[in-house]
């Protein structure tokens, strides 16, 4: 951990939501004025799209019907472990982009001058010098494997994690939507991921600052055959604080209508007020690490 450089790290599964925690932080450093290193989680996969599924392949031939994205296997924990741990020290590091679409292949070629597709990754190359902080959203920012420890490095960690149901429906919702996968194919997906998601991405919600979690308040029981996903004005939020000393509920409570206290370490908000908290919330850690960075 650094005062001089520090790491964020937004951890969620995906389809969690975690953009939206990226939206917040993208407004406080506008506001703040903060020139932040991004760093995007699924750039620290270890296979590309064609290898992926190769490896899937490989593995189920084997009889491993559980390798997927969430697990080391397809991962590089440690050299994302290793990037967090050297911005901490000198404001540099290593990384990389994977490339998600047509358009981001031609807008990487041009920039490198290289002819990479999508689902390829960029070559390595130096993080930009002089920047306030790294900011790192993805499925790992504060996973543990062995010795390999990139929580230990970070100095900011929020959490993302709607309850697994409507977690399964945002997936299910998206994957036919906007990939064309059939019904069958997510929900062998969530299968296969099951062991390395109770492994490797519920454990780091122990180890965030903040978490927030999206609640619906409709009936998601079974969400196989939902029609649609539930609305934000359709859910709570839950903001559990790791260290609850020092926050200010009262103020938060009268800035955010219609919320309460559940436990003295948890605040709930409509669904609809999330970014809104979000920012309310992490607004003023920001600021604090800011002011010890200048200071140090």
């Amino acid at each position: 951990m650094s005062q001089k450089h520090p790491v964020i790290a937004v951890t969620g599964s995906s389809g969690a939501g975690t953009t939206t925690v990226k939206r917040a932080f993208e407004h406080i450093f506008r506001r703040e004025q903060i020139n932040a290193a991004v760093i995007e989680g699924d750039s620290f996969h270890s296979l590309s799209r064609v290898e992926f599924r190769e490896a899937v392949k490989k593995a189920e031939t084997a009889g491993n019907l559980h390798f997927s994205h969430f697990g080391p296997e397809a991962n590089h924990f440690d050299k994302l472990a290793d990037l967090f741990r050297e911005y901490g020290e000198t404001g540099g590091g290593k990384k990389r982009y994977y490339i998600h679409s047509d358009e981001e292949a031609l807008f990487h070629n041009k920039r490198l001058n290289t002819e990479l597709k999508a689902g390829e990754f960029t070559p390595w190359e130096e993080v930009p010098a002089g920047t306030d902080l790294l900011f790192y959203e993805g499925l790992h920012g504060l996973v543990v494997d062995g010795a390999v420890d990139v929580a230990r490095h970070v100095d900011l960690g929020v959490g993302v994690v709607p309850v697994v149901n409507l977690e399964w429906i945002q997936k299910i919702h998206r994957d036919g939507a906007e990939r064309g996968y059939s019904a069958d194919v997510i929900v062998d997906t969530i299968l296969r991921r099951m062991p390395d998601y109770v492994n490797f991405i519920t454990p780091q919600f122990s180890r965030t600052d903040v978490n927030f979690q999206r609640v619906p308040t409709v009936d998601t029981s079974n969400p196989f055959i939902s029609r649609d996903i539930p609305t934000p004005d359709e859910s709570f939020v839950i903001i559990r604080f790791r260290e609850h000393r020092g926050v200010d509920f009262p103020y938060l409570i009268n800035m955010i209508p219609n919320s309460f206290m559940s436990r003295s370490n948890t605040l709930v908000v409509p669904g609809g007020k999330m970014g809104y908290a979000m920012e309310l919330i992490l607004g003023p850690m920001i600021e604090k690490m800011i002011a010890a960075k200048r200071k140090a």
